[in-house]
């Protein structure tokens, strides 16, 4: 069976057995890299330590710092800058001095249109090192922010197309009334590119499915005050930013982004295979069924996933 596709130039077809090959969770260990937007909030600090401390099962091979812009960064080049930062303040309470040299800068804007590249440290990074990987063996790209350095990537080098696999946490749920999510619509013309690829492509929606994977102080305080200095960090900013961001005394607060990489770490996630959704710049998602497959994950396990999340943090796995 063939799939319609769209690539960088013109449209096309492919045979899609090796895509569903690769959209099927992976059993042994795998290379991968990470792209995140650190500082804009806490959960990427939460899922770059899982990705580090879950070695037995995912190679890290770089760090990607991605571009945000908010009341934390005025332009998306301040807000990469400031990730990146972050990014190695991790790595030095995790004692990873090491990966420190794998650490490349992203973006320092968003895509201008579907057809650009952006180029950066990051982009060319990911061309280069993808290529060194086979549609049998891919290199997974963890994409927990603006999808802006992989599609660059991808722009720059479509060839990395079948040798990479994206596991991406943007837009919300297909059912929820919008699609105006931070990762997605702060660049609408990357997540376009990446999803019309042909590239595999595993979908975290936030609201209405990752939205459950939520955490309350009280569990937080449980599971990791005073255990450690990355425990005690990631505590005291969680509870802080919460406390601070909250119009209510009684809070929860999603950890978003250490689901994208729970999809590789465990068996904590219900997906099914659906046409590539079409973000549109309006902020809602548009189908057409003819679409080659992705991944779509509609439902997170989530006390499964924060029992392995919280003793790998404690140093317990």
């Amino acid at each position: 069976m063939k799939y319609a596709f769209f690539d960088m130039e013109q449209p096309g077809e492919f045979d899609n057995a090796a895509l569903l090959r690769r959209l099927e969770r992976p059993q042994g260990k795998v290379d991968a890299v990470l792209d995140t937007d650190t500082y804009n909030e806490i959960d990427d600090q939460f899922a770059l330590a899982y990705l580090l401390l879950s070695e037995e099962k995912i190679c890290l091979q770089a760090i990607y710092a991605a571009p945000f812009g908010n009341d934390k960064a005025e332009t998306p080049a301040i807000g990469m800058k400031k990730s990146r930062a972050e990014i190695e303040h991790i790595l030095t309470l995790m004692g990873r001095e090491d990966m420190k040299e794998n650490v490349f800068d992203g973006s320092p804007d968003y895509l201008p249109d579907e057809k650009t590249a952006v180029d950066s440290p990051a982009a060319r990074d990911l061309a280069a090192r993808a290529m060194q990987y086979t549609p049998e063996k891919p290199l997974y790209v963890i994409a927990i922010a603006a999808i802006t350095n992989v599609a660059s990537a991808l722009l720059l080098e479509p060839r990395i197309r079948d040798r990479i696999v994206i596991v991406w946490l943007g837009g919300h749920a297909l059912h929820w009334h919008d699609n105006h999510e931070f990762n997605m619509m702060q660049d609408v013309a990357a997540g376009r590119v990446v999803l019309r690829s042909g590239a595999a492509v595993v979908l975290l929606p936030c609201n209405g499915v990752v939205s459950a994977f939520a955490t309350t102080e009280p569990e937080l305080r449980e599971n990791l005050k005073g255990q450690n200095a990355l425990c005690d960090y990631l505590y005291d900013y969680t509870v802080s930013e919460c406390s601070a961001r909250s119009k209510v005394h009684c809070w929860s607060k999603p950890i978003w982004d250490v689901t994208a990489v729970g999809w590789l770490t465990g068996k904590f996630m219900l997906d099914e295979l659906i046409p590539a959704p079409i973000p549109e710049y309006d902020h809602r998602w548009a189908q057409d069924g003819r679409r080659h497959p992705v991944r779509y994950v509609y439902h997170i396990k989530r006390d499964a996933l924060f029992d392995d999340l919280f003793a790998r943090l404690r140093g317990e796995r």
